[in-house]
Protein backbone atom coordinates (compact mmCIF):
# COMPACT_ATOMS: atom_id res chain seq x y z
CA UNK A 1 0.00 0.00 0.00
CA UNK A 2 0.97 3.49 -0.42
CA UNK A 3 1.46 5.11 2.95
CA UNK A 4 2.39 8.61 4.23
CA UNK A 5 3.41 9.46 7.89
CA UNK A 6 3.47 13.35 8.54
CA UNK A 7 6.11 13.81 11.29
CA UNK A 8 10.13 12.33 11.47
CA UNK A 9 10.51 11.83 15.08
CA UNK A 10 10.38 8.82 17.37
CA UNK A 11 7.05 7.41 16.13
CA UNK A 12 6.82 8.47 12.79
CA UNK A 13 10.49 7.63 11.59
CA UNK A 14 10.17 4.29 12.84
CA UNK A 15 6.76 3.27 12.02
CA UNK A 16 7.78 4.57 8.37
CA UNK A 17 10.49 2.62 8.09
CA UNK A 18 9.19 -0.75 9.56
CA UNK A 19 6.05 -0.13 7.29
CA UNK A 20 8.58 -0.31 4.67
CA UNK A 21 10.36 -3.17 5.55
CA UNK A 22 7.22 -5.28 5.25
CA UNK A 23 6.53 -3.97 1.77
CA UNK A 24 4.53 -1.04 2.03
CA UNK A 25 5.39 1.78 -0.33
CA UNK A 26 6.57 5.02 2.31
CA UNK A 27 6.24 8.70 2.32
CA UNK A 28 7.79 10.60 5.54
CA UNK A 29 7.12 13.97 5.33
CA UNK A 30 8.52 16.77 7.77
CA UNK A 31 9.23 20.19 7.56
CA UNK A 32 12.73 20.44 8.28
CA UNK A 33 14.97 19.84 5.27
CA UNK A 34 17.82 19.67 6.51
CA UNK A 35 16.66 16.21 8.87
CA UNK A 36 14.79 14.95 5.50
CA UNK A 37 18.46 15.42 3.61
CA UNK A 38 20.20 13.49 6.54
CA UNK A 39 17.17 10.53 6.30
CA UNK A 40 17.55 10.48 2.63
CA UNK A 41 21.15 9.97 2.80
CA UNK A 42 20.68 6.87 5.29
CA UNK A 43 21.55 8.40 8.65
CA UNK A 44 19.21 8.95 11.27
CA UNK A 45 19.27 11.84 14.30
CA UNK A 46 18.53 8.80 17.36
CA UNK A 47 19.52 6.47 18.78
CA UNK A 48 17.76 2.86 18.34
CA UNK A 49 19.38 -0.59 17.81
CA UNK A 50 18.89 -1.65 14.34
CA UNK A 51 16.89 1.58 12.97
CA UNK A 52 19.63 3.22 11.00
CA UNK A 53 20.16 -0.17 8.83
CA UNK A 54 16.17 -0.41 8.39
CA UNK A 55 16.38 2.86 6.98
CA UNK A 56 19.95 2.83 4.69
CA UNK A 57 18.24 -0.56 3.52
CA UNK A 58 14.26 0.67 2.14
CA UNK A 59 15.54 3.92 0.63
CA UNK A 60 18.08 1.97 -1.30
CA UNK A 61 15.16 -0.21 -1.73
CA UNK A 62 12.92 2.72 -3.19
CA UNK A 63 10.31 1.59 -0.57
CA UNK A 64 11.33 4.57 1.74
CA UNK A 65 11.11 8.17 0.71
CA UNK A 66 11.14 11.37 2.68
CA UNK A 67 9.79 14.66 2.04
CA UNK A 68 9.26 18.44 2.92
CA UNK A 69 6.23 18.50 1.00
CA UNK A 70 2.88 17.74 2.95
CA UNK A 71 0.93 18.02 -0.76
CA UNK A 72 2.94 15.09 -1.95
CA UNK A 73 2.40 13.31 1.00
CA UNK A 74 -1.08 13.84 0.79
CA UNK A 75 -1.56 13.09 -3.45
CA UNK A 76 0.68 9.99 -2.78
CA UNK A 77 -0.79 7.76 0.50
CA UNK A 78 -4.29 6.18 0.49
CA UNK A 79 -3.64 6.44 4.02
CA UNK A 80 -2.09 9.33 6.14
CA UNK A 81 -0.80 9.24 9.42
CA UNK A 82 -0.30 11.86 11.87
CA UNK A 83 2.91 11.33 13.88
CA UNK A 84 3.67 14.77 15.51
CA UNK A 85 4.63 15.57 18.76
CA UNK A 86 1.67 16.15 21.18
CA UNK A 87 3.88 18.47 24.01
CA UNK A 88 2.45 18.58 27.70
CA UNK A 89 0.88 21.82 28.86
CA UNK A 90 1.88 23.14 32.29
CA UNK A 91 -1.29 22.11 33.66
CA UNK A 92 -0.89 18.52 32.34
CA UNK A 93 -2.91 18.71 29.31
CA UNK A 94 -1.38 17.83 26.15
CA UNK A 95 -0.56 20.77 23.80
CA UNK A 96 -2.91 19.43 20.07
CA UNK A 97 -1.55 22.78 17.96
CA UNK A 98 0.34 20.57 15.83
CA UNK A 99 -1.86 17.99 15.44
CA UNK A 100 -5.16 21.09 14.32
CA UNK A 101 -2.15 22.24 12.17
CA UNK A 102 -1.21 18.89 10.24
CA UNK A 103 -5.14 18.26 10.26
CA UNK A 104 -5.43 21.77 8.27
CA UNK A 105 -2.75 20.94 5.85
CA UNK A 106 -4.29 17.62 5.05
CA UNK A 107 -7.77 19.37 4.14
CA UNK A 108 -5.87 21.82 2.36
CA UNK A 109 -4.31 19.46 0.07
CA UNK A 110 -7.50 16.82 -0.08
CA UNK A 111 -9.20 17.18 -4.10
CA UNK A 112 -12.65 15.20 -4.38
CA UNK A 113 -10.05 13.53 -7.49
CA UNK A 114 -7.64 11.71 -4.96
CA UNK A 115 -10.32 9.29 -4.01
CA UNK A 116 -11.16 8.20 -0.15
CA UNK A 117 -8.45 8.47 2.08
CA UNK A 118 -7.82 6.98 5.55
CA UNK A 119 -6.35 10.03 8.10
CA UNK A 120 -4.90 8.15 11.19
CA UNK A 121 -3.69 9.80 14.53
CA UNK A 122 -0.85 7.96 15.42
CA UNK A 123 0.47 10.26 18.03
CA UNK A 124 -0.31 9.57 21.17
CA UNK A 125 -3.79 12.07 22.12
CA UNK A 126 -6.52 12.66 24.50
CA UNK A 127 -9.78 10.91 24.03
CA UNK A 128 -12.45 12.85 21.47
CA UNK A 129 -9.16 14.20 19.50
CA UNK A 130 -10.01 12.18 16.61
CA UNK A 131 -13.44 13.79 16.49
CA UNK A 132 -12.16 17.30 16.24
CA UNK A 133 -9.77 15.88 13.35
CA UNK A 134 -12.73 14.82 11.81
CA UNK A 135 -14.69 18.31 12.08
CA UNK A 136 -11.28 19.66 10.86
CA UNK A 137 -10.84 18.08 7.80
CA UNK A 138 -15.05 18.75 6.95
CA UNK A 139 -14.15 22.23 7.62
CA UNK A 140 -11.10 22.81 5.98
CA UNK A 141 -11.33 20.53 3.08
CA UNK A 142 -13.03 21.65 -0.69
CA UNK A 143 -16.63 19.84 -1.16
CA UNK A 144 -16.75 16.56 -2.29
CA UNK A 145 -13.41 15.13 -0.31
CA UNK A 146 -14.27 11.54 1.45
CA UNK A 147 -12.17 10.46 4.14
CA UNK A 148 -12.55 8.64 7.39
CA UNK A 149 -10.79 9.10 10.33
CA UNK A 150 -9.43 6.44 12.77
CA UNK A 151 -6.66 6.42 15.32
CA UNK A 152 -4.05 3.62 16.26
CA UNK A 153 -2.14 4.04 19.13
CA UNK A 154 1.57 3.19 19.44
CA UNK A 155 3.10 1.20 21.94
CA UNK A 156 6.99 1.54 20.94
CA UNK A 157 9.52 0.84 24.32
CA UNK A 158 12.24 3.13 23.83
CA UNK A 159 15.47 0.71 22.85
CA UNK A 160 13.62 -2.49 21.66
CA UNK A 161 10.84 -0.08 19.02
CA UNK A 162 12.08 -2.35 16.02
CA UNK A 163 11.10 -5.51 17.37
CA UNK A 164 8.26 -3.99 18.96
CA UNK A 165 6.85 -3.17 15.72
CA UNK A 166 8.07 -5.43 13.47
CA UNK A 167 6.92 -8.00 16.07
CA UNK A 168 4.02 -6.39 17.96
CA UNK A 169 2.45 -8.27 20.87
CA UNK A 170 -1.27 -6.05 19.49
CA UNK A 171 -2.10 -4.04 17.03
CA UNK A 172 -4.99 -2.01 18.12
CA UNK A 173 -6.85 0.73 16.00
CA UNK A 174 -10.06 2.30 16.72
CA UNK A 175 -12.64 2.98 13.59
CA UNK A 176 -16.26 4.57 13.05
CA UNK A 177 -16.24 3.63 9.39
CA UNK A 178 -16.23 0.53 7.69
CA UNK A 179 -14.22 1.47 4.82
CA UNK A 180 -11.88 2.75 6.93
CA UNK A 181 -11.12 -0.35 8.84
CA UNK A 182 -11.07 -2.41 5.78
CA UNK A 183 -8.31 -0.33 4.60
CA UNK A 184 -6.44 -0.54 8.42
CA UNK A 185 -7.07 -4.00 8.39
CA UNK A 186 -4.81 -4.40 4.93
CA UNK A 187 -2.16 -2.03 6.04
CA UNK A 188 -1.23 -4.25 9.24
CA UNK A 189 -1.85 -7.29 7.19
CA UNK A 190 2.09 -8.42 6.81
CA UNK A 191 2.00 -8.38 10.81
CA UNK A 192 1.76 -11.08 12.63
CA UNK A 193 -0.46 -10.45 15.80
CA UNK A 194 -3.72 -10.07 17.56
CA UNK A 195 -5.76 -7.13 16.42
CA UNK A 196 -8.12 -5.05 18.27
CA UNK A 197 -10.76 -3.26 16.22
CA UNK A 198 -12.50 -0.75 18.65
CA UNK A 199 -14.40 2.66 18.17
CA UNK A 200 -11.89 5.62 17.97
CA UNK A 201 -12.64 7.11 21.66
CA UNK A 202 -11.36 3.47 22.88
CA UNK A 203 -8.55 3.14 20.71
CA UNK A 204 -7.62 6.94 22.46
CA UNK A 205 -8.01 5.84 25.54
CA UNK A 206 -6.59 2.57 25.57
CA UNK A 207 -2.80 4.15 24.92
CA UNK A 208 -3.12 6.77 28.49
CA UNK A 209 -4.60 3.90 30.56
CA UNK A 210 -1.71 1.03 29.67
CA UNK A 211 1.20 3.58 30.03
CA UNK A 212 -0.46 4.62 33.27
CA UNK A 213 -1.12 1.27 34.15
CA UNK A 214 2.80 0.33 34.03
CA UNK A 215 3.89 3.39 35.62
CA UNK A 216 1.70 2.60 38.65
CA UNK A 217 3.26 -0.76 38.78
CA UNK A 218 6.44 1.15 38.82
CA UNK A 219 5.66 3.29 42.07
CA UNK A 220 3.74 0.66 43.45
CA UNK A 221 7.19 -1.58 43.35
CA UNK A 222 9.20 1.57 44.82
CA UNK A 223 7.00 1.96 47.66
CA UNK A 224 6.95 -1.72 48.42
CA UNK A 225 10.98 -0.85 48.74
CA UNK A 226 10.62 1.17 51.20
CA UNK A 227 8.88 -0.99 53.09
CA UNK A 228 12.25 -3.70 52.67
CA UNK A 229 14.69 -1.08 53.29
CA UNK A 230 12.44 -0.07 56.71
CA UNK A 231 12.25 -4.12 57.43
CA UNK A 232 15.41 -5.79 56.18
CA UNK A 233 13.60 -7.66 53.22
CA UNK A 234 15.10 -7.70 49.75
CA UNK A 235 12.50 -6.08 46.98
CA UNK A 236 13.96 -8.40 44.71
CA UNK A 237 13.33 -11.58 46.26
CA UNK A 238 9.66 -10.21 47.07
CA UNK A 239 9.49 -9.09 43.15
CA UNK A 240 10.07 -12.28 42.28
CA UNK A 241 7.29 -13.96 44.65
CA UNK A 242 4.85 -11.35 43.28
CA UNK A 243 5.74 -11.44 40.09
CA UNK A 244 5.17 -15.33 40.11
CA UNK A 245 1.55 -14.63 40.21
CA UNK A 246 0.51 -14.87 36.27
CA UNK A 247 -2.45 -12.56 37.12
CA UNK A 248 0.38 -9.80 37.70
CA UNK A 249 3.56 -10.54 36.29
CA UNK A 250 7.16 -9.78 36.81
CA UNK A 251 7.61 -6.83 34.24
CA UNK A 252 7.60 -3.38 35.93
CA UNK A 253 8.38 -4.75 38.99
CA UNK A 254 11.75 -3.30 39.18
CA UNK A 255 12.79 -1.22 42.22
CA UNK A 256 14.79 1.83 41.31
CA UNK A 257 14.90 5.91 40.76
CA UNK A 258 11.64 5.46 39.34
CA UNK A 259 10.23 6.10 35.67
CA UNK A 260 11.59 9.03 33.50
CA UNK A 261 11.28 9.49 29.21
CA UNK A 262 8.67 10.79 27.14
CA UNK A 263 5.90 8.43 27.73
CA UNK A 264 4.97 7.73 31.14
CA UNK A 265 5.05 11.29 32.69
CA UNK A 266 3.69 13.05 29.88
CA UNK A 267 1.08 9.95 29.54
CA UNK A 268 0.25 9.99 33.18
CA UNK A 269 -0.25 13.97 33.28
CA UNK A 270 -2.19 13.76 30.75
CA UNK A 271 -4.17 10.89 32.01
CA UNK A 272 -5.04 12.72 35.06
CA UNK A 273 -6.29 16.11 33.06
CA UNK A 274 -8.16 14.07 30.26
CA UNK A 275 -10.20 12.61 33.58
CA UNK A 276 -10.38 16.02 35.40
CA UNK A 277 -12.06 16.80 31.86
CA UNK A 278 -14.64 14.33 31.91
CA UNK A 279 -15.25 15.38 35.53
CA UNK A 280 -13.29 12.45 37.33
CA UNK A 281 -10.53 13.06 40.45
CA UNK A 282 -7.89 10.47 39.85
CA UNK A 283 -6.45 10.68 42.80
CA UNK A 284 -5.04 7.33 42.19
CA UNK A 285 -2.88 8.39 39.52
CA UNK A 286 -1.71 11.54 41.43
CA UNK A 287 0.30 9.04 44.61
CA UNK A 288 1.44 7.67 41.33
CA UNK A 289 3.69 11.05 40.62
CA UNK A 290 4.18 11.53 44.30
CA UNK A 291 5.84 8.49 44.76
CA UNK A 292 7.56 8.74 41.91
CA UNK A 293 9.36 12.25 42.41
CA UNK A 294 9.59 11.08 46.34
CA UNK A 295 12.12 8.47 45.07
CA UNK A 296 14.60 10.45 43.66
CA UNK A 297 14.74 12.70 46.70
CA UNK A 298 14.82 9.19 49.54
CA UNK A 299 17.62 8.35 47.20
CA UNK A 300 19.60 11.94 47.22
CA UNK A 301 18.90 11.31 50.90
CA UNK A 302 21.13 8.21 51.24
CA UNK A 303 23.74 9.68 49.16
CA UNK A 304 23.88 12.68 51.60
CA UNK A 305 23.91 10.31 54.72
CA UNK A 306 27.03 8.78 53.97
CA UNK A 307 28.87 12.17 52.17
CA UNK A 308 27.22 14.44 55.04
CA UNK A 309 28.30 17.09 52.75
CA UNK A 310 28.23 16.98 48.71
CA UNK A 311 29.59 20.66 48.38
CA UNK A 312 33.31 19.65 46.62
CA UNK A 313 33.01 16.04 47.03
CA UNK A 314 33.46 14.19 43.68
CA UNK A 315 30.55 12.24 42.25
CA UNK A 316 30.86 9.78 39.37
CA UNK A 317 27.36 8.90 37.85
CA UNK A 318 27.17 6.43 35.05
CA UNK A 319 24.14 6.98 33.01
CA UNK A 320 22.20 10.03 31.56
CA UNK A 321 19.85 8.04 29.42
CA UNK A 322 16.43 7.51 31.04
CA UNK A 323 16.81 3.94 30.19
CA UNK A 324 19.12 1.55 28.41
CA UNK A 325 19.48 1.59 24.92
CA UNK A 326 18.32 4.62 24.17
CA UNK A 327 20.15 8.34 23.78
CA UNK A 328 16.97 10.03 24.64
CA UNK A 329 17.34 11.89 28.21
CA UNK A 330 14.06 13.58 28.37
CA UNK A 331 12.40 13.22 32.01
CA UNK A 332 15.48 11.28 32.60
CA UNK A 333 16.23 11.27 36.69
CA UNK A 334 20.24 10.51 36.23
CA UNK A 335 20.18 13.78 34.75
CA UNK A 336 17.67 15.32 37.58
CA UNK A 337 19.78 13.65 39.87
CA UNK A 338 22.95 15.17 38.62
CA UNK A 339 21.03 18.88 38.79
CA UNK A 340 20.55 17.80 42.47
CA UNK A 341 23.75 17.08 43.43
CA UNK A 342 24.92 19.94 41.28
CA UNK A 343 22.72 22.51 43.60
CA UNK A 344 24.85 21.36 46.32
CA UNK A 345 27.96 21.71 45.06
CA UNK A 346 28.98 18.84 44.03
CA UNK A 347 31.55 18.37 41.47
CA UNK A 348 30.30 15.49 38.59
CA UNK A 349 31.44 12.99 36.24
CA UNK A 350 29.26 11.02 34.29
CA UNK A 351 29.59 8.31 31.48
CA UNK A 352 26.89 7.38 29.07
CA UNK A 353 27.47 4.75 26.44
CA UNK A 354 24.92 6.47 23.59
CA UNK A 355 23.39 10.09 25.94
CA UNK A 356 26.66 12.45 25.86
CA UNK A 357 25.26 14.34 22.95
CA UNK A 358 21.79 14.46 23.88
CA UNK A 359 22.34 15.15 27.57
CA UNK A 360 24.85 18.21 26.23
CA UNK A 361 21.89 19.62 24.18
CA UNK A 362 19.00 19.24 26.17
CA UNK A 363 20.07 18.39 29.47
CA UNK A 364 21.58 21.52 30.28
CA UNK A 365 24.54 19.75 31.32
CA UNK A 366 27.54 21.34 28.89
CA UNK A 367 30.10 23.04 30.79
CA UNK A 368 28.93 22.28 34.29
CA UNK A 369 30.33 18.49 34.10
CA UNK A 370 33.23 17.05 32.89
CA UNK A 371 31.60 14.32 30.73
CA UNK A 372 34.35 10.84 30.53
CA UNK A 373 35.29 8.95 27.63
CA UNK A 374 34.48 5.21 29.27
CA UNK A 375 33.25 3.75 32.58
CA UNK A 376 36.50 2.94 34.11
CA UNK A 377 37.68 6.80 33.65
CA UNK A 378 34.59 8.02 34.68
CA UNK A 379 35.16 6.77 38.81
CA UNK A 380 39.23 7.86 38.64
CA UNK A 381 39.13 9.77 41.85
CA UNK A 382 35.42 9.45 43.07
CA UNK A 383 34.42 9.45 46.42
CA UNK A 384 30.84 8.05 45.11
CA UNK A 385 29.67 6.60 42.36
CA UNK A 386 26.01 6.40 41.77
CA UNK A 387 24.67 3.69 39.12
CA UNK A 388 22.03 5.56 37.64
CA UNK A 389 20.75 4.16 34.01
CA UNK A 390 20.80 0.36 33.70
CA UNK A 391 22.93 -0.46 30.41
CA UNK A 392 24.66 -3.80 30.61
CA UNK A 393 27.82 -2.56 30.16
CA UNK A 394 27.24 -1.48 33.60
CA UNK A 395 26.74 -4.32 35.14
CA UNK A 396 29.34 -6.16 33.32
CA UNK A 397 31.96 -3.55 34.68
CA UNK A 398 35.08 -4.93 36.30
CA UNK A 399 34.34 -3.72 39.95
CA UNK A 400 38.20 -4.78 41.09
CA UNK A 401 39.68 -2.58 38.31
CA UNK A 402 36.50 0.40 39.24
CA UNK A 403 37.75 0.03 42.76
CA UNK A 404 41.52 0.43 41.86
CA UNK A 405 40.57 3.79 40.14
CA UNK A 406 38.14 5.87 42.61
CA UNK A 407 39.11 7.38 45.37
CA UNK A 408 37.00 6.01 48.53
CA UNK A 409 34.65 2.59 48.35
CA UNK A 410 30.93 3.62 47.91
CA UNK A 411 28.50 3.01 45.15
CA UNK A 412 25.21 4.08 45.21
CA UNK A 413 22.82 1.55 42.97
CA UNK A 414 19.88 3.52 41.76
CA UNK A 415 18.78 0.76 39.65
CA UNK A 416 19.83 -2.67 41.35
CA UNK A 417 21.80 -3.26 38.39
CA UNK A 418 25.13 -4.74 40.62
CA UNK A 419 25.82 -7.45 42.51
CA UNK A 420 25.79 -6.89 46.16
CA UNK A 421 27.94 -9.73 47.06
CA UNK A 422 29.99 -9.20 44.54
CA UNK A 423 30.75 -5.19 45.31
CA UNK A 424 31.41 -6.76 49.27
CA UNK A 425 34.21 -8.41 47.96
CA UNK A 426 35.91 -5.91 46.03
CA UNK A 427 35.39 -3.31 49.18
CA UNK A 428 32.52 -1.52 48.20
CA UNK A 429 29.91 -0.42 50.74
CA UNK A 430 27.00 -0.76 48.32
CA UNK A 431 23.41 0.80 48.58
CA UNK A 432 20.76 0.14 46.59
CA UNK A 433 17.40 0.39 46.62
CA UNK A 434 14.98 -1.71 48.93
CA UNK A 435 17.76 -4.49 49.62
CA UNK A 436 20.22 -4.75 52.71
CA UNK A 437 23.34 -2.68 52.70
CA UNK A 438 26.67 -4.53 52.17
CA UNK A 439 30.05 -3.95 53.71
CA UNK A 440 28.80 -1.01 55.73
Amino acid sequence: MKITIIGTGYVGLTTGTCFAEVGHEVTCVDNNAEKVQTLLDGKIPIFEPGLEELVKKNVNAGRLNFTTSTEDGVRSGEVIFIAVPTPPQEDGSVDLMYIEKVAREIAQFLTPEMGYKVIVDKSTVPVKTGQKVEETLARYAKPGCEFGVTSNPEFLREGSAVADLLKPDRIVFGSNDERATTIMQKVYEPFVAPVLVTDVESAELIKHAANSFLALKISYINAVGRICEASGADIEKVAEGIGMDDRIGRRFLNAGLGYGGSCFPKDVKAFIAISESLGYNFDLLKQVEEINEDQRELFLNKIREKLWVLQEKKIAVWGLAFKQNTDDVRESVAIKLIHDMLAEGAQITAYDPEAIGTAKKFGDLDGKITFADDLYSCVEGAEALIVATEWPEFANADLATVREKMGANLIFDGRNLLNPETAEKQGFEYHSIGRPATGV
